[in-house]
């Protein structure tokens, strides 16, 4: 047994995997204790928003040329998130089935990556790119 930080622990015995180390308490003989009882994960609300941005970014198949990545803004209390995502789509096209993909994948990898419940995504649309506008900003006409 090695000795860590006043607690001796048992790993590398009798064949354990590194990551399923219990640790025995000084005192307490024989009572060890399980890894999700040893503490906390907290994840910052920055991170959260970056997933979720992330998450918007692969839904949509396109950006439109000159439009900003998405971004994303989360409120977290507990372990549920609410978010908000801003984004540039293209027009014309299936706006309502590109919002649906996003607020999906956006829930979908936030459970995944975060573990949090995300009941809400909003969905912003902050501006739409027109292919017939590009054509006539280069100059173009029909």
């Amino acid at each position: 047994m090695t000795r860590v930080s006043g607690e001796s622990t048992a790993a590398g015995e009798a064949g354990e995997p590194a990551g399923s180390r219990a640790v025995v308490r000084p005192g307490s003989p024989g009572r060890t204790v399980a890894a999700a009882d040893r503490g906390a994960l907290r994840i910052a609300d920055r991170v959260v928003a970056k997933i979720a941005a992330h998450a918007a970014r692969e839904a949509l198949d396109v950006l439109p040329p000159g439009a900003g990545p998405p971004h994303a803004t989360v409120i977290v209390h507990h372990e549920v998130t609410r978010v908000r995502v801003s984004l540039e789509l293209d027009y014309p096209s299936d706006i309502g089935g590109q919002c649906a993909a996003v607020r999906h994948q956006v829930v979908q990898r936030v459970e995944a990556l975060a573990g949090m419940e995300v009941p809400e995504v909003a969905v912003q649309v902050e501006r739409l790119h027109s292919a017939q506008t590009r054509g006539a900003a280069q100059g173009r006409t029909q």
